[in-house]
C-alpha cells in the first residue's frame, strides 16, 4: 500500500477501533435487532435478532475493556434488549405488529416531539446565557391559548402564532427581570410564573369563552403534503405539520448560532464565565435578557402544537401541557444542553409517548401503564443514569457586575 493511502485509512481504522464509535454502534445494533421483525424489514425468523443482539453485546464487552464502562454496558444491555423484545415480535401476529408499527408510527413520533422540541431548543438557549428557565412549562401553556384566541379573533393561525410567541416573551421578560435583575431565586421563580400562567390562561377562558369549547372554524396550522405516492415514506413524512418541518430547521439553525457564530460564543461566555465575559466587555445584562425573552418565545410557539395542531385541532383545555415543559427541560438535560442531543431526547420522549398510544392494541390496561413512560424516561434523564450530563458552569448563578 503507498503511503498516502495509507494516511487517508489509518483515520478511519482509527475512529472504527474508538471505544466511543463501537459503544454507539452496539447501541444502534441492539435497538435494530428489536425492530428487524416489523414494518418496513418483516424478517420473521427469530435467529436474526439472536444474531445482531450478540453482536451488539459484542461491541459493548469490547468498549468496556476499552475504559469506556458505562457505555460499553449500555451496549451489551442494548443488545440483550434487543434479542428479547426482537424474539417477541417473531411470536406476534403480523397484523397486530402492523398496527402498532407502521409508517404512521414515525409520524406520530415526530408529532408527539414537536413541543418538546421547541420546549427543549429554548431551554437550552436560557440555559446556555446562565439562567435556569423553570417556567417552559408555564409560558408552553400561555402559547397554547393565546394562539387559539389571536387565530379565533385575528382569522388566520399567523396571528395566533405572533400573539403566542409575544405573550410567550412578555412572560418570559418579566421572570428574567426577578431572575437576572434582582436576582431572587431561579428555581422558585420559574414555579411562580407556572403557577401565574396556569391562573391566566384559566382566568381568560372562563372570562372570553365562558369555560367551553372554541368555536369552529379557528383556522388550524396547515399540514405540508407530499410524497403522497410514496409507499412507507409518504405516509412517514409527507403530512407533516408545518410547525413539525419547522422544528427540524429549528435544531440545525440553534446548532449553527451556538457554535458557529459570535453571538454564540458570547451567549456560552456568559454561561460558562460570566465576569470574564464582562471584563471583554460582553454586557451580561442584555445576553441573559435576550435568551430568557427568546426561550419565552420559542417554547410559546412549541405550545401552539398542543392546541392548533393536528392532535389540539383548534381546543385548549385547562392545564393542556400536562407536564410537556417539565419533560423538554428533562430532554435538555438529557441532550447535554446541545441541540441535536436534544432534538433526539425528544424524539425519544415522542416515540415512547407513540408506543403507549398504540399499546391499546395487546392490553388497554398496558397501554394506560405505559402512558407513564415519558415520565419514567425523564426521570431517568434528571438523575444521569444514561450519562454524566455537565450544565453550563454558571447556569442558575445570579450576576452582579462589579
Amino acid at each position: 500500500m503507498s503511503t498516502w493511502a495509507a494516511r487517508l485509512e489509518n483515520p478511519l481504522s482509527a475512529r472504527l477501533r474508538d471505544p466511543a464509535t463501537t459503544g454507539f454502534a452496539g447501541i444502534f445494533l441492539g435497538a435494530f435487532a428489536a425492530f428487524l421483525a416489523i414494518p418496513p424489514i418483516e424478517a420473521r425468523a427469530f435467529v436474526w435478532p439472536i444474531v445482531v443482539g450478540i453482536v451488539a453485546a459484542a461491541l459493548g464487552i469490547w468498549t468496556t475493556t476499552r475504559g469506556r464502562r458505562r457505555l460499553g454496558w449500555g451496549a451489551v444491555v442494548s443488545g440483550l434488549l434487543g434479542i428479547g423484545l426482537g424474539i417477541l415480535a417473531t411470536r406476534s401476529g403480523t397484523e397486530n405488529l402492523k398496527s402498532v408499527f407502521d409508517a404512521t408510527l414515525i409520524a406520530q413520533t415526530f408529532g408527539l416531539a414537536t413541543p418538546l422540541v421547541f420546549g427543549a431548543i429554548a431551554g437550552t438557549f436560557s440555559e446556555r446565557s446562565g439562567v435556569v428557565n423553570i417556567g417552559l412549562e408555564g409560558m408552553m401553556l400561555m402559547g397554547a391559548f393565546w394562539c387559539i384566541y389571536g387565530a379565533d379573533k385575528g382569522g388566520t393561525w399567523v396571528v395566533g402564532l405572533l400573539l403566542a410567541a409575544g405573550v410567550g416573551g412578555l412572560l418570559a421578560l418579566v421572570y428574567a427581570f426577578f431572575a437576572i435583575h434582582l436576582r431572587s431565586d431561579q428555581i422558585v421563580g420559574g414555579t411562580a410564573v407556572n403557577f401565574l400562567a396556569l391562573g391566566i390562561t384559566g382566568y381568560f377562558f372562563v372570562q372570553l369563552y365562558h369555560n367551553a369549547q372554541i368555536p369552529n372554524g379557528v383556522s388550524l396550522l396547515p399540514n405540508v403534503h407530499f410524497l403522497s405516492g410514496v409507499k412507507f415514506f409518504g405516509a412517514a413524512i409527507g403530512d407533516l405539520n408545518v410547525l413539525t418541518w419547522a422544528s427540524f430547521v429549528l435544531v440545525i439553525v440553534a446548532y449553527f448560532v451556538l457554535f458557529k457564530t459570535p453571538i454564540g460564543l458570547r451567549i456560552r461566555a456568559c454561561g460558562e464565565h460570566p465576569r470574564a465575559a464582562d471584563t471583554v466587555g460582553i454586557n451580561v445584562y442584555a445576553i441573559r435578557y435576550g435568551c430568557v425573552v427568546l426561550s419565552g418565545m420559542l417554547v410559546a410557539i412549541g405550545g401552539i402544537y398542543l392546541s392548533e395542531g393536528p392532535q389540539g385541532n383548534g381546543t385548549f383545555l385547562f392545564n393542556m401541557t400536562n407536564g410537556r415543559g417539565f419533560i423538554a427541560l428533562a430532554a435538555m438535560i438529557f441532550g447535554n444542553w446541545r441541540p441535536a442531543g436534544a432534538f433526539g431526547a425528544a424524539l425519544l420522549f415522542g416515540f415512547s409517548s407513540a408506543i403507549a398510544l398504540r399499546l391499546q392494541v395487546y392490553s388497554p390496561q398496558a397501554g394506560t401503564l405505559f402512558q407513564a413512560l415519558p415520565y419514567v424516561l425523564t426521570l431517568i434523564a434528571v438523575a444521569g443514569v444514561i450519562g454524566r450530563t455537565v450544565a453550563p458552569a454558571a447556569d442558575g448563578k445570579p450576576y452582579a457586575k462589579q
